[in-house]
């Protein structure tokens, strides 16, 4: 099966540290890609797979249709893929997925990325409440999701690359930040978010349509 990611991929990219612009000398290489399954194979009484790790490391990678699913619902890890600067392959039908970025967008991301920044804030305040002890990733990536809510809302665009606010993201993931100040940084981030929700100009829903020809023409052009 990992001939559909090495022969047929149509997207790939970096996410994770490198991306955001908060990497160091040892951070890691997560590679996100899209795969686009030919045709004749969702003929066959068993599907092609929805997604698949590697074959490399730190790989992983979703079949377009799966992809386009989770992107329509707002679904932020798989959403920063389509505004990933660190592109590291695209094909005629990746090209065309990067075009049709924005009908994938809604805002129902106001409620999908405060939902997932919440969620990471309840776990590290568990966490913190049963061990004492606090996980400042998982803090910091809760402040760079609400930061990435709000602009998405505000400019029609994924914010991927935070590098300007750099050091004092890397101050929360050092644990250099007092619990406090970021739980207050949170609370003001999330007031941001609500307020942009408020404003924003995009639409109730996404443009399904616009994704469904898009699916339509690979799944054509994969015929051949």
């Amino acid at each position: 099966m990992t001939t559909l990611v090495t022969e047929h991929t149509i997207l790939a990219v970096v996410v994770g540290s490198r991306a955001y612009g908060l990497d160091g000398p040892g951070s890691d290489h997560d590679r996100r890609g899209v795969y686009a399954a030919p045709t004749p194979l969702f003929w066959h009484l068993d599907k092609p797979p929805t997604h698949l790790d590697g074959p490399a490391e730190e790989q992983f990678s979703w079949e377009l249709e799966r992809f386009c699913t989770l992107a329509l619902q707002g679904n932020p890890t798989v959403l920063e893929v389509l505004w990933s600067p660190l592109i590291t392959q695209v094909t005629t039908d990746g090209e065309d997925l990067l075009t049709t970025r924005r009908a994938f967008l809604s805002r129902r991301v106001a409620e999908t990325y405060g939902a997932y920044a919440r969620d990471q804030l309840k776990r590290v305040a568990a966490r913190r409440e049963r061990t004492g002890e606090t996980n400042h990733k998982q803090a910091m990536h809760m402040i760079r999701l609400l930061l990435a809510g709000a602009h998405v809302l505000r400019t029609g665009e994924v914010l991927v690359d935070v590098s300007p606010l750099r050091e004092r993201l890397l101050a929360v993931k050092h644990g250099n930040v007092p619990w406090e100040s970021v739980t207050g940084w949170a609370d003001e981030l999330l007031a941001d978010l609500a307020e942009a929700a408020r404003t924003t100009t995009l639409p109730g829903e996404p443009d399904r349509a616009a994704v469904d020809t898009l699916l339509y023409a690979v799944r054509e052009r994969g015929l051949r």
